[in-house]
This record gives C-alpha cells, sequence and structure tokens, in this order.
C-alpha cells in the first residue's frame, strides 16, 4: 500500500491522532522527571548527600541513552507503533516496582533500567509522525508534539505536590503507573504500524562521518542541560541553598515552565515559516545569558530570572528536532534521532545534574550553574555551520504500512 494513502493533514482524524502522541509525550516527559519534585523528601529519608540524591538522574540517563542508541537501530525493522506501546508498557511495571525500594542504591539500578524502557519512545515516534503526516505538515506536527513536553515539565511539580497528600512519595509512582498502562493499551489499538527495511550498519557509518550529527550531539547536550539538567537540581538548590520551603520551592519551580507552555504553543505557529537552524543559534545564546544571571541574581530574583531562562530553552527542542528532520534523510532519521537524544539525555540530563550537586557539595549551586551558561554562550555559535539537506529524487526504502 503506497505510503501517501496513509498520510494525514493535521485536521479531524490527523489531529486527533496527533493529540493522542501528545499527551503520550506530556506523561513521559512527567514520568522521566517525577523525581525531582520529590528528591529533597527522598534526600532526608535515605540520609544522602545533594551529590548522591542527584545521581539518580545519571543513572536514569545512562540507561536512557543506551536505549535511544540501540532503539535508534531496531525500532524501524521491529515496528514504530509496536516499539512506542513496549516502551510504554514496560515503563509501566517499572513505576509499579518502585515503590517497594528500600535501599537508596536499588533506585539507581530502577531508574537506569526506567530510562532504558522510557528511551525507546522518541526514536520511534518522530519517524512515525512523519510517517503519518504530509511533509507540508512536519513542521507543526512536531512542534504540536513536543508542546507535551513543557506542559509536562510545568505539571510535574504540581501534580506530585497533589499526590504527595494522598500517597506518599511512593504511591505516587503507582498512580503514574496506571496512567502509563492505559498509554500503552491504547497505542496498541490506535493507528497502522509502520516499518522500514534498512541496512542499519551503513546507515550508522554515514552518520557516523557527518559533521552534522556530531554538532547537533553538542547542541542538545547543552539544551537538554540547560533545561532538564537545571530542573533536576532546582529543587535542590531552592530548599539546601536558598533556604525555601519544598512547597514554595516546587510551586516556583512549576511557575517557571509556565512560559514555557507560552513558548511551545507559539512556536507551532510559525517554525514552518522561519530558518530553524538559524534561530537556533539565537536560543542558545540567549539560554547561555540568562542561566548565568540565574547563578548570579539574588535569591529573591531567582524565580523571575528562571521563568525568562525557560521562556527561551523550550524554544530549542521543537526547533532542533525539526531541524534534525531536514538535516538528515529518511533512511537516517530514526538512528540520528536516537544518537543525538541520547548523548543530550546521558550528559545534558545526567552529567550535568550530578555535576552541579557536586557543585552544591563542594561551593555552590550558584558556580555551577554560571559557568553552565558561559558554555552554553561559547559553543552556541556551533549552530551557524549546520546545513539542511539537499536530497535528490530517489526510489523512497522499502516500507511495510
Amino acid at each position: 500500500m503506497s505510503t501517501m494513502e496513509h498520510r494525514f493533514d493535521l485536521k479531524g482524524k490527523g489531529l486527533l491522532l496527533l493529540l493522542v502522541f501528545w499527551f503520550f509525550w506530556f506523561t513521559n516527559m512527567t514520568v522521566r522527571l517525577s523525581f525531582a519534585p520529590i528528591l529533597p523528601l527522598i534526600e532526608d529519608e535515605f540520609l544522602v548527600t545533594h551529590a548522591k540524591a542527584s545521581s539518580v538522574f545519571t543513572f536514569m540517563s545512562l540507561g536512557y541513552a543506551l536505549s535511544m542508541f540501540v532503539s535508534g537501530f531496531y525500532a524501524g525493522r521491529f515496528g514504530y507503533k509496536k516499539s512506542v506501546a513496549l516502551s510504554l508498557a514496560a515503563t509501566s511495571l517499572l513505576l509499579f516496582l518502585i515503590p517497594f525500594v528500600k535501599a537508596f542504591s536499588l533506585l539507581y539500578v530502577f531508574n537506569f533500567i526506567m530510562g532504558a524502557s522510557i528511551g525507546a519512545y522518541l526514536p520511534a515516534v518522530l519517524p512515525l509522525i512523519t510517517e503519518y503526516f504530509t511533509e507540508h505538515h512536519w513542521a507543526r506536527a512536531i512542534a504540536i508534539h513536543d508542546s507535551g513536553a513543557p506542559v509536562g515539565i510545568f505539571c510535574c511539580p504540581l501534580i506530585a505536590l497533589f499526590l504527595l497528600q494522598f500517597f506518599g512519595w511512593r504511591g505516587t509512582f503507582q498512580v503514574l503507573a496506571v496512567v502509563l498502562l492505559v498509554n500503552a493499551v491504547l497505542c496498541w489499538f490506535m493507528g497502522y504500524e509502520v516499518k522500514v527495511i534498512r541496512s542499519e550498519k551503513n546507515a550508522f557509518d554515514h552518520l557516523l562521518k557527518a559533521r552534522s550529527l556530531w554538532i547537533m550531539n553538542i547542541l542538545f547536550v547543552l539544551g537538554t542541560g540547560a533545561n532538564l539538567g537545571i530542573f533536576g537540581i532546582m529543587p535542590l538548590y531552592l530548599t539546601k541553598e536558598l533556604s525555601f520551603g519544598i512547597g514554595y520551592a516546587n510551586h516556583l519551580v512549576s511557575l517557571s515552565r509556565l512560559g514555557g507552555i507560552v513558548t511551545a504553543v507559539s512556536v507551532t505557529f510559525f517554525v514552518h515559516r522561519i530558518d530553524p537552524i538559524k534561530a537556533l543559534f539565537f536560543v542558545l545564546l540567549l539560554t547561555g545569558i540568562l542561566t548565568i544571571l540565574m547563578g548570579a541574581a539574588p535569591a529573591g530574583h531567582t524565580g523571575m530570572v528562571l521563568f525568562f531562562q525557560v521562556v527561551v530553552v523550550t524554544a530549542f527542542f521543537p526547533l532542533a528536532f525539526v531541524a534534525a528532520a531536514k538535516i538528515f534523510t529518511r533512511d537516517t532519521r530514526s538512528l540520528a534521532t536516537g544518537v543525538i537524544v541520547a548523548f543530550g539525555i546521558l550528559f545534558g540530563g545526567g552529567a550535568v545534574p550530578y555535576l552541579l550537586g557536586l557543585s552544591g557539595d563542594l561551593v555552590s549551586f550558584r558556580l555551577g550553574i554560571s559557568i553552565l551558561g558561559l558554555l552554553i554562550c561559547l559553543l552556541s555559535p556551533l549552530t551557524l555551520v549546520l546545513k539542511e539537506y539537499r536530497q535528490p529524487k530517489e526510489p523512497p526504502s522499502p516500507i511495510v504500512g
């Protein structure tokens, strides 16, 4: 069956399908960050240091990065839709089991495995979106889907605070497990399967020689570190170094994400009209400046600077995903997505929170945040050497719909 007979526009059944994927990404992001708002409680219960508590993100990121990388190789052959459903189901199982952990070291194991289950999602869903929708709608469809992430980041602390009133920090994971299980069942019965048959080795060899891949790797580390890396340690920073109460700290972190939602929604209206590659430079440069200011701002102004930093950095991800769709070919898109996001999560979402926590133990969180902002400013010009791939007409790769 021709792939064109499967393609949707952003209305009717196609829009409903995209909104379901949006909810998958929203819950995916909420689960990934669910440790952040309750980390002060876990730190106090298990009597561990800031660095040790923050390292749960490192182990999750290790599993996430490994899974992203492997999924990029096999998701197309296994089936993109089945890969998404399996990711959601496996994550649900891990969430059911986490409440039974009694030793802090076991959280490392569970976070690694949960990171691996979550990581299979993105390399499968982005190629699925580009197959479900016509190329004319790619930019807006990807941007709409990605807006689920900032909404999830905004809601995560509020959801945690709400659930803590009834279930405690362990019970929150079981509630999330039920939601993920429903998502997995829904994914299994919706849409149609897409498989792409290709030579993964040849595609990967080609990718490794592409300068754009390594530049995008660095950019994703910077963007993820400025966004999720800082988000992961922000409740610790606000409660332990600035002496805010945990409730106030989580409300502040959540409110700072409101601007990110506005950005994510706004991007969906103009992303198809601008050059996403050039826009990335300005987004990263301004993100770096605001991150430096966040580390230098007085305690009373931290929330305001954090708000504006989130407004800017949220634009990075939809722009970067659209740029990646334009830079890499159809046969390498899933692989490239897996490798790029794996790098970003491993170093930006894993190493950065640990290093910021270590900075909090040795000197201060402020110093680590400012250094991160300086690195983002210095490396942002790398975006200017990226080039969109102009592919000549050629027979499409074999596809099973």
